[in-house]
């Protein structure tokens, strides 16, 4: 049975005396001096500190064990690689609780939420051991020139280097890693400094199932910039997939041109949320709740701008926010806690600068808009109504449990402002007439939109944006794609 809050501290030293401290590369734990203290978001305290490698000398040792190791898993049969993918599913599902309780102690999330997680990541690996065996290919006659043939064929792109973020500390590495290994390629995981340790425990699954030594590495360190310009400035190195902010990708972007590497970018997000004329109220405050609040808001798909008909925007409002002002702040092991703390305090000081500047060009404060004191990075979940188009929440990625809801006469107008942003990830729109539903979904400018739901993401699904959201995308056939090269033989 899954652990249930509240969790007793017997059950976290346990966890913590098992848990590995150090970089893993060519097959091992690298021990070192413990330089990195891993901090709990709900209570500002150390849950243990680790040994932060030397960024350029532990990512070339990454490196040249993912080169080494290069050719060897590439002449893998998809079948062998589709089965040690498999069996690491199996022991991520097994292994749920350390998972769920490590990701809600590093990062904060609500226990059920980081379970969600589990479940969530480690189907990546199920996706990807089935797509291994699918890739695709092709042989036909020439057309033009007798007794001459065209086939087409995938290979691997090589050593590959995956960059991951903090707010989900454990799908984002199954998300990259899996379609790498499915393709037959070696891969140098970098995960964030403030959440290292479910990338660690995922070492030890994926080396659990049979993943030789070196296909799979993983480097915590401090100093992120000098180990990725180390990595890159490696003609070794085929690929970057990187998952954050738009302005580290567009540096990651410029450094991966001195190579041509190949580029996956999964950047930020300024999600527009439309509330149609025709939309249900009941089934539209749920998706919003799921969208806004998901993992604390702290989300590239979390809903940023709330746009509403002025028709049904007072029925909303009042349904949405008594909805808001049940959620519970708490620790995520407490039991009851429906919100978690954010991931530090520049997360809480942004929030309260994005309400405060809202509030000074004319919004009001429906629920909360005041961050709390004390232990811990908390942030009250937050309303704000009247708010004018040229707040800061409008611009920029809140990424915090605070809703802003602007009112709009017209579908145009809501569309208007949906697309008035250079970011392109992810979209909402609910409404019960089809007709109006297919022409705003048509219109508006994004990768990803979900319909009358507030959580799209799904491994079987391309997840990527347009715009400054990105390139390439992630799931799906589409996912395997982004670690493959097409080769094309002519046959005389």
């Amino acid at each position: 049975m899954p652990l249930t809050p509240p969790i007793n501290q017997d059950t976290v030293d346990s966890l913590i005396s098992r848990m590995p401290t150090g970089s893993f590369i060519n097959g091992e734990f690298v021990d070192g001096e413990k330089n990195l203290s891993v901090e709990n978001p709900a209570t500002g305290e150390e849950i243990i500190s680790i040994a932060a490698a030397d960024a350029a000398q532990a990512g070339m040792e990454a490196l040249d064990a993912a080169s080494a190791a290069a050719a060897e898993w590439a002449a893998t049969t998809p079948r062998h690689r589709s089965e040690i993918l498999r069996r690491a599913y199996e022991l991520c599902l097994e292994r749920a609780d350390d998972f769920a309780l490590t990701m809600t102690m590093e990062m904060g999330k609500p226990l059920a939420e980081a379970y969600g997680e589990v479940n969530y990541g480690a189907e990546f690996l199920r996706w990807f051991s089935e797509e291994a065996v699918r890739t695709s290919g092709r042989f036909r006659p020439a057309p033009a020139v007798p007794d001459q043939d065209v086939l087409v064929y995938s290979q691997p792109v090589g050593p590959s280097l995956l960059i991951t973020p903090w707010n989900f500390p454990f799908s984002m590495g199954t998300r990259k890693i899996g379609p790498a290994l499915a393709a037959g390629c070696t891969v140098v995981l970098k995960p964030a400094s403030l959440t290292p340790l479910s990338s660690l425990l995922l070492m030890e699954v994926l080396r659990d199932a049979g993943v030789p030594a070196g296909v799979v590495n993983c480097v915590v360190t401090k100093d992120s910039s000098t180990f990725s310009s180390t990595l890159m400035e490696d003609p070794r190195l085929r690929k970057v997939s990187f998952t954050g902010s738009t302005p580290v990708g567009r540096t990651l972007l410029s450094q991966a041109s001195q190579h041509v590497l190949r580029s996956s970018m999964e950047l930020g997000g300024n999600a527009p949320f439309l509330v149609l004329e025709s939309a249900d109220i009941d089934k539209t405050v749920t998706a919003a709740m799921a969208g806004k609040f998901r993992n604390n808001g702290e989300a590239c798909t979390a809903v940023n701008r709330i746009y509403v008909h002025k028709n049904i925007a007072d029925r909303f409002t009042e349904a949405f926010t008594a909805k808001v002002e049940a959620l519970v702040l708490g620790n995520g092991l407490d039991e009851g806690t429906t919100l978690g703390p954010l991931i530090d305090q520049d997360a809480v000081d942004k929030c309260q600068e994005l309400v405060d500047d809202a509030v000074s060009k004319g919004a009001t404060v429906s629920l909360g808009g005041q961050a709390h004191g004390g232990h811990g990075y908390f942030y009250p979940a937050t309303v704000l109504t009247d708010v004018p188009r040229e707040a800061r929440v409008n611009k920029e990625e809140i990424f915090g449990p605070v809703a802003p809801i602007i009112v709009c006469d017209t579908v145009d107008e809501m569309v208007e402002a949906a697309n008035d942003t250079e970011f392109g990830l992810m979209s909402y729109v609910c409404g019960q007439d089809i007709d109006e539903v297919r022409d705003v979904v048509g219109r508006i400018e994004s990768g990803m939109v979900a319909v009358n739901v507030g959580v799209a993401s799904d491994p079987s699904a391309p997840f990527g944006g347009v715009k400054e959201s990105g390139i390439g995308r992630e799931g799906s056939h589409e996912g395997l794609s982004e670690y493959l090269e097409l080769k094309y033989v002519r046959i005389g």
